[in-house]
């Protein structure tokens, strides 16, 4: 085929695709570093769905690197912008401005929208996404979504179940069990994650 000039040379993309990764690798604020020194300085979310009787339920939360707390959740049966725009909403009502914390997300549509990128500037959050098809950018907040579903979603039914059932068992593990008392192997000594923030508290009223 190749002597009778039968296979096609490919070509090796230039200007536009090298401007696009370059333009990528300056969004990407995290690089791939999920550690912060402080809470609420550097947060990650995207969106998972999760099968029900009645339909997908998708599952927006957010994780503060720090202790690894999911400091905020939102749930509804639609994957539209307004499910992420209402995610940072939460976290305006909960902690006010969070001026210079940066949000990191993959390059979905609902974070790329200009309503999504208006709230994040009107909340004083610095926007971070991971590069295209680059699902290691946001490796830790994948890693919660596999936790999640392998401790407690895939050890029920949740095909057989409704939305609001499912939603209750996803808030009540979260907040009742993850954030307070699972061990966490990326913070010191495995603490849960508010045991962690509720310490570093501590020590900075006692300085």
């Amino acid at each position: 085929m190749s002597e009778a000039g039968l296979i096609h040379r490919h070509r090796r993309p230039h200007g536009i695709t090298k401007a696009d990764t370059e333009t990528q690798n300056r969004e990407n604020l995290i690089k791939r570093n999920f550690s912060a020194d402080k809470p609420l300085k550097k947060l990650l979310t995207d969106i998972t769905e999760v099968q029900c009787a009645d339909g997908k339920l998708y599952v927006s939360p957010v994780l503060d690197c720090f202790n690894g707390e999911i400091v905020a959740l939102e749930m509804r049966d639609n994957m539209k912008k307004e499910l992420c725009i209402d995610t940072v909403k939460q976290l305006r009502e909960k902690y006010g401005r969070l001026d210079g914390t940066v949000l990191h997300s993959d390059r979905g549509c609902q974070y790329t929208s200009y309503a999504f990128r208006r709230e994040i500037v009107t909340n004083g959050l610095i926007q971070s996404l991971s590069g295209t098809a680059h699902c290691y950018d946001n490796a830790r907040m994948e890693s919660f979504f596999a936790t999640l579903k392998k401790e407690k979603l895939y050890q029920i039914p949740t095909y057989r179940m409704k939305r609001e059932e499912v939603k209750t068992v996803i808030f009540r593990y979260i907040f009742g069990y993850y954030n307070t008392q699972r061990i966490n192997s990326f913070n010191a000594d495995g603490l849960p994650p508010v045991a962690l923030r509720t310490s570093k508290q501590l020590s900075h009223h006692a300085a």
